[in-house]
């Protein structure tokens, strides 16, 4: 069943020994991943991620999930299970305690390590539980065992969950890496075990549905970066995320062979590595890493920089760099290598980066050319073990756009699971599971709350759209003083431009008709009296048609008219 065409109502009054499961983000976009399930009044919360924005949001730092459906009712919730450390799975869970610190927060080693160091930052110490593989947990009505999966980050865990409703597999981001550079796989006995004993829902991560066969293996990348570190004449930047504990080992590795040192670029690359260090994670040989102060005391072929900023973002390391506004100043025979995946919608921002690095003379690797990063993600091939071991009775595929949650979906109805099973779903839609038997039930509401400096949810889309047009089409301003008890425009229009490549004498075209259409509207007077706030919408749409049809434009437009009595001072009124 598909929900991305209907109007759902809202859902119905939650039955007892009935699990609602209730995706707050994840779904329809690769970020900002949260799922809340329901059973007897008592919630359980898996995962609080958050989404990064697009160049459609100017100006946003981050975006959460709605936390409206639970913000009412966070006394009830019983724990937050985090499946791994990942900042769509983990970094809205600070602005999450803001509102209740002391939710139990339930992850492994690192998961939690990493989540305790964001929380540090906002002064939130948080209570947490440490869970392996195969352990076992009761939180209120909801029996939680936990699975090892392999990921691109150490530690990842997915989250079987027993109710009195039936039982929920909830993989988080997972692969099939045979090989992993850890030794962890992903435990397919321990998924058999649970398939014997009965899936009643699956909730599968979908990034990689579209992509046929299997992932490849980690250790294929290992001999790729270190052939590129051999040929490198000068100085190496490695960008990925600052939580890839793996390919900083590979990097590590490299630079130890190949005789160069490394050092840590950014905030969170320093931290998230230090605690991987710290917990047995990373293993840093001894010498190989030195402080970004004393790049200059090394020769260019003697470093390799580590940073992020893989995704093109603007205020990260490798943007900075590439923009010249950085302490490393790229130059002709540097060598970057982006080691990371796009993430859809990364697209623009990432080639952009590539392009502004190429014209400093800098050699870019990246997975377009050279072998230098896999997917953390389940490719098709994988998903198809997990159906035909976990045989589950109803899928709600998750964690993808739309087209990703599509696929999935047809996986799961090529291994038999009926097509009534196959929920397919947006964020914010309502699955009730009872007795077997999962139904999309309604939707609650799920809009963007926008993180911008210290402001969380006080962005609107309509702010965005005004962010918009004043970014693309510019911005123009028109002060008119009117007397009344004349009815006549006494000065301006004045009218001034910014952000559109005319010149300001271009618009001595529309003043006479800006004027003409006050002074009809105030001769009209008093049968139709005009308001201040009335007169300037006649502005904005005289001034507006006009620069639509001549300028081809549609900027953003600020009308101000002040009203003044004869041999009296104007007194604006905005």
């Amino acid at each position: 069943m598909s929900v991305f065409e209907n109007d759902l109502p809202a859902p119905p009054k939650l039955q007892k020994d009935t699990l609602r499961v209730v995706p707050l983000g994840g779904l329809g976009e690769v970020g900002r991943n949260m799922t809340v399930y329901e059973i007897n009044g008592k919630l359980l919360i898996v995962d609080c991620g958050v989404l990064f924005p697009e160049e459609s949001q100017p100006g946003v730092d981050l975006i959460l999930p709605d936390f409206s459906y639970v913000v009412d009712r966070l006394d009830d919730v019983v724990a937050m299970v985090l499946t791994h450390g990942h900042e769509d799975h983990i970094g809205a869970v600070p602005y999450l305690l803001k509102k209740r610190p002391d939710i139990p927060l339930i992850g492994s080693e690192l998961t939690l390590a990493l989540v305790e160091a964001k929380l540090a930052e906002h002064r939130i110490k948080p209570y947490t539980l440490t869970v392996k593989e195969h352990q076992i947990e009761k939180f209120g009505p909801f029996e939680c065992e936990f699975i090892a999966v392999n990921h691109s980050i150490p530690d990842a865990l997915a989250v079987f969950i027993r109710t009195a409703a039936g039982t929920v597999l909830h993989t988080g981001d997972f692969k099939m890496d045979q090989l992993p550079l850890d030794g962890r796989i992903t435990d397919l006995r321990h998924f058999s075990r649970l398939g014997d004993e009965g899936v009643d829902l699956f909730l599968p991560d979908s990034t990689n549905a579209e992509v046929p066969g299997f992932t490849p293996t980690e250790k294929n990348i290992g001999p790729v970066i270190s052939s590129v570190f051999r040929d490198a004449p000068g100085r190496i930047i490695v960008a990925s995320f600052s939580s890839h504990v793996h390919r900083v080992q590979q990097v590590l590795d490299a630079a130890v062979e190949r005789g160069r040192k490394v050092v840590l670029v950014g905030r969170s690359m320093v931290r998230n590595m230090t605690i991987a260090e710290k917990l047995g994670y990373l293993k840093v040989p001894e010498g190989v890493l030195v402080d970004l102060k004393k790049v200059d005391e090394y020769r260019p072929d003697e470093l390799v920089l580590m940073c992020t900023g893989s995704q093109g973002e603007p205020m990260a390391a490798l943007s900075r760099m590439a923009n010249g506004d950085h302490k490393v100043q790229l130059e002709p025979g540097d060598t970057v290598v982006l080691a990371s995946s796009l993430i859809p919608g990364n697209e623009t921002s990432v080639y952009r980066i590539i392009n502004a690095l190429m014209k400093l003379g800098v050699t870019v690797v990246h997975k377009g050319n050279a072998k230098v990063h896999v997917s953390g993600h389940a490719a098709a091939g994988e998903l198809l073990y997990c159906y035909n071991i976990l045989e589950p009775k109803n899928v709600m595929p998750v964690h993808g756009e739309v087209r990703h949650l599509i696929a999935n979906g047809e996986l799961a109805k090529e291994t038999g699971v009926p097509e009534e099973g196959v929920l397919l779903c947006e964020s914010g839609t309502v699955v009730d599971l009872k007795d077997g038997v999962a139904k999309i039930v309604g939707e609650v509401p799920c809009e963007y709350l926008y993180v911008d400096g210290r402001s969380v949810g006080s962005v609107t889309e309509d702010d965005l759209k005004a962010r918009r047009v004043l970014g693309e089409e510019g911005f123009v301003s028109i002060v008119t003083v009117i007397d009344r008890a004349t009815k006549r425009v006494v000065t301006g229009p004045d009218i001034h431009a910014r952000g559109i490549a005319e010149d300001d004498s271009v618009f001595d075209e529309i003043t006479p008709k800006i004027t003409a259409a006050l002074e009809d509207a105030l001769h009209r007077a008093p049968e139709k009296v005009h308001t201040v706030q009335q007169l300037q919408q006649i502005v904005r749409r005289t001034i507006g048609a006009w620069i639509s049809r001549r300028l081809r434009r549609k900027p953003m437009i600020v009308p101000v008219v002040v009203e003044t009595k004869t041999d009296e001072e104007p007194k604006p009124t905005v």
